[in-house]
């Protein structure tokens, strides 16, 4: 059951927003948020390419 007057959590960032109402620090704040998005991704990534790798070189033996 969704309890829709519940409050939303207000999202930090929406991909191709409307950018013009947000002062210099907020769009400061979501690069800074994006970027560590970014990372989080790029380990994520490297993990799931070594485990790939791992198991592999197990099963071509």
């Amino acid at each position: 059951m969704v309890d829709d007057d519940a409050p939303r959590k207000k999202t930090a960032h929406e991909i191709g927003q409307d950018l013009s109402l947000l002062s210099v620090e907020e769009l400061e704040a979501r690069i800074a948020l994006l970027r560590r998005e970014i990372a989080r991704l790029e380990e994520a990534a490297a993990h799931k390419r070594a485990s790939l790798a791992a198991a592999s070189a197990f099963f071509k033996r």
